[in-house]
């Protein structure tokens, strides 16, 4: 009897093991925009879910406002002159509110975290860029609300517009640029803490001085000389000097292209670092 040898087929090299790649090369900016608006969608289903979520969006406009209108009005602007002073605080309020909204997104990246989400999407097959963008374009939306109860506020209390309807929409998208350069900050820093508490507790020391050593609330004549090099280096001062200005008509100089600069350098600076280290938290 004769015997067949057979001889096995050839088995094909498995393919060297290393690391997977973050995968924003092989994605187009179709796909990507496609991405964002899924993971936009989610977080825009996860408020309307959670309403309780926008009590500080909604409330936080109208307490600022009244408070300081009618606490500090009369002090800065003199007994019975708050209608001036509602002219100049509520476009310095609206730098504010994009400080404070963005100051949240910190917290909510964190807590993300904490909650395993974050790791289910950078297991998917998107850009890693995507998920952060998103979140952004989410608390933009919520800074408009914020910014048209502020206005709403101000109107109310006697604001005037003194140029023009399209400069009052300049003022708004030069706050919403600059917010969401902020709000980079805010990620990078909730990606690099352990908790939201800490999180929460480092953006309100830095948030206190830039606040309240700037031309938001009151003007920085009668501040001392050291404090007033300080407002003037303030990007806070500047985008609210620029937002009175467009609103009041009042001659602009350069705090509009000094605010764009900083919104420029500070996103050029904090996406990278903060995509970067969304990729390698563990």
């Amino acid at each position: 009897m004769s015997t067949v040898t057979t001889k096995p087929a050839p088995v094909a090299a498995a393919p060297a093991a290393g690391p997977v790649p973050a995968g924003e090369g092989r994605i187009g900016l179709r796909g990507n925009l496609r991405h964002i608006g899924a993971l936009a969608r989610r977080n825009v289903l996860q408020i309307k879910q959670d309403p309780e979520s926008m009590f500080d969006v909604v409330f936080m406009p109208v307490i600022f406002t009244l408070l300081f209108v009618f606490v500090f009005g009369g002090a800065i602007a003199g007994k019975g002159n708050q209608g001036e002073y509602v002219n100049y605080v509520v476009p310095g309020l609206m730098a504010m509110m994009g400080m404070n909204i963005a100051m949240g997104v910190g917290t909510g990246v964190n807590d993300d975290f904490k909650k395993g989400v974050m790791d289910r999407f950078r297991s998917m097959p998107i850009a890693r860029s995507s998920v952060l963008i998103a979140k952004i374009v989410v608390e933009l939306g919520r800074m408009m609300v914020a910014i048209t109860i502020l206005l709403g506020m101000g109107f109310l209390l006697g604001l005037s517009i003194k140029s023009s309807v399209l400069d009052l929409f300049l003022s708004i998208g030069l706050a919403a640029v600059f917010g969401s350069s902020l709000m980079w900050i805010f990620i990078l820093l909730g990606l690099s803490m352990k908790t939201p508490q800490a999180v929460q507790g480092m953006a309100m020391l830095v948030l206190m001085p830039l606040q309240f050593g700037s031309s938001i609330f009151a003007p920085t004549t009668t501040m001392p000389g050291w404090l007033q090099s300080f407002t003037d280096v303030n990007p806070l001062s500047n985008l609210a000097d620029a937002a009175r200005a467009l609103i009041n008509g009042t001659p602009l100089g350069n705090s509009v292209w000094i605010t764009l600069a900083w919104s420029v350098g500070i996103t050029l600076v904090t996406m990278p670092l903060a995509v970067r280290k969304f990729r390698q938290k563990t």
